[in-house]
């Protein structure tokens, strides 16, 4: 064996110690602190959805409408970045606005809700679009969405489906 193939082995050697120190304390470190402070928010129960329901359509569609009210009782803001389910292959938050006399809908790339706020989501205002449904859904049935937050973490939100709003 040549001096450069055994000076390349430590190298490489090193490199990878180096890798695996780096990979083994970056998973020891703790979360980010609004990580942290949202997800003990969550854990009380101050960060949350409440009279959530899924509007159903008069007869099977390929996309459905979320409202609900997501209440904020933290000490700090939350950003809901996007919403996901395992019922729809697609959920995302928009908002309905008339504009010069006409009806409106665009994407919202994210949702603030500031200390001691609630974002309310209804009709013909801020909501969610929940696109093709893995299965039929029926009334009286429940859907699970969850709110992917950023700085890290998620909230969930139970949806009750419903013919029309409470």
């Amino acid at each position: 064996m040549n001096v450069s193939a055994i000076r390349m082995g430590l190298t490489l050697a090193a490199a990878l110690g180096a890798a695996c120190a780096f990979h083994a304390s970056a998973k020891d470190r703790p979360a980010p602190p609004a990580a942290t402070a949202t997800s003990a928010c969550i854990a009380k129960g101050q960060i949350a959805v409440r009279d959530a329901w899924v509007r159903l359509p008069p007869m099977q569609m390929p996309m459905m409408a979320g409202f609900g009210r997501i209440e904020n009782r933290c000490a700090a803001p939350v950003v809901i970045v996007a919403a996901k389910s395992a019922a729809f292959a697609d959920v995302s938050l928009h908002e309905t606005r008339i504009v010069d006399g006409v009806s409106k809908m665009r994407a919202l790339p994210e949702l603030r809700i500031a200390p001691d706020g609630a974002a309310v989501l209804k009709p013909g205002g801020m909501h969610l679009m929940l696109m093709q449904p893995h299965a039929p859904l029926k009334q009286g049935s429940r859907v699970a969405i969850e709110f992917e937050l950023k700085g890290g973490g998620s909230l969930l939100g139970e949806f009750e489906v419903r013919k029309a709003a409470p």
